[in-house]
């Protein structure tokens, strides 16, 4: 038994690491909470990762809903979800000696807590996916899902927007400049928190209207309050449009890893022409002008998220598998 700090309880989470020696290892799987975020910020700063998954705030943001659970065993950090059908395992981080064994404690976990559900790996980089390949002792069907590619591109690409492919978005920003002298862009704090709040809130009223039965949209506004709860503990930077005192637009990102920053959250009313484009523009120019590369993560699957995307001009994706047991 395992007594887990978080709740409290103990916990049977029993792994056999190989069955020809009688070792037996124990991973305390544990909920996440804030106070976790030092923890994961030392596995993913270790290595440079391109994944926008694997960072402490889109786990926490979407923690509830992927029902998450996480332990830490021989310096390899474990992750693992799961629906009413499937059980998800995520790509382990730690020293690359150690992941074949690691996905045999991945599988061992499975036995013990899948229960009847369905095993997947889920949104795991090409280096992983490359393991699972070579991994002995299981056939993995492994499949790359477009849906969840990370779009990355040039951060002066969006700085500059020069050359005709972006000839559209610069033409967009000069006309929201002309059109509204008055706005500007300040950075996320304490006191402009309160006004992110009221556009959030009323992006939300808007797609509920729109999309009544897409229960998505309150999930997401729940996430991104929650985490303007914790913003500066969290460590995010933060950008937002300011117009006659209200905020029309707002975004938040953070460090990746060594050139590359992620931007998780972006929203800004849509009536306001030019205004996506320019909160895209002033907060890569005022926060992130010492990074090579923006993540702007993945287009769910969604058609006019994903031509948005695209019209930024990519210069590369970051590719994301899934893998099954082969039957």
């Amino acid at each position: 038994m395992c007594y887990n700090t978080q709740s409290g309880e103990y916990l049977p989470i029993v792994i056999k690491l190989d069955r020809n020696f009688k070792e037996w290892i124990i991973i305390n799987l544990n909920e996440l909470t804030c106070a976790d975020k030092p923890i994961f910020d030392k596995f993913f700063g270790s290595q440079y990762c391109e994944n926008a998954e694997y960072t402490f705030t889109n786990l926490f943001m979407w923690r509830n809903m992927l029902n998450l659970r996480w332990g830490v065993e021989d310096d390899v950090l474990y992750m693992f979800s799961s629906d009413e059908k499937t059980f998800g395992a995520w790509q382990p981080i730690g020293a690359s000696e150690k992941m074949q064994d690691a996905i045999t404690k991945i599988l061992e976990v499975y036995k013990q807590e899948g229960g009847d559900k369905k095993f997947m790996f889920v949104v795991v980089e090409k280096v992983f996916a490359d393991e699972l390949a070579r991994y002995p002792h299981v056939k993995f069907n492994i499949v790359g899902e477009r849906n969840n590619f990370d779009y990355v591109y040039l951060a002066q690409d969006l700085i500059n927007l020069s050359g005709r492919k972006f000839h559209g978005k610069k033409n967009h920003l000069n006309s929201f400049r002309k059109d509204y002298p008055d706005a500007k862009y300040v950075p996320i704090t304490e006191e402009i928190i309160p006004k992110c709040r009221e556009e959030l809130n009323q992006w939300a009223r808007d797609h509920k209207r729109a999309n009544p039965d897409d229960p998505f949209i309150g999930y997401e506004q729940a996430a991104i309050h929650e985490i303007f709860d914790h913003f500066g503990r969290f460590k995010l930077k933060g950008g937002a449009i300011l117009l006659n005192d209200k905020v029309v637009a707002f975004t938040f990102g953070e460090r990746l890893n060594s050139d590359t920053a992620v931007i998780h959250v972006e929203k800004a009313n849509p009536n306001i022409r030019g205004v996506y484009v320019a909160i895209n523009h002033d907060f890569v120019e005022h926060e992130w002008i010492d990074m090579t590369f923006i993540n702007r993560e993945e287009d769910m699957g969604i058609e006019g998220l994903r031509q948005a995307k695209e019209s930024y001009r990519p210069i590369k994706m970051v590719e994301k598998y899934d893998a099954t047991i082969a039957e």
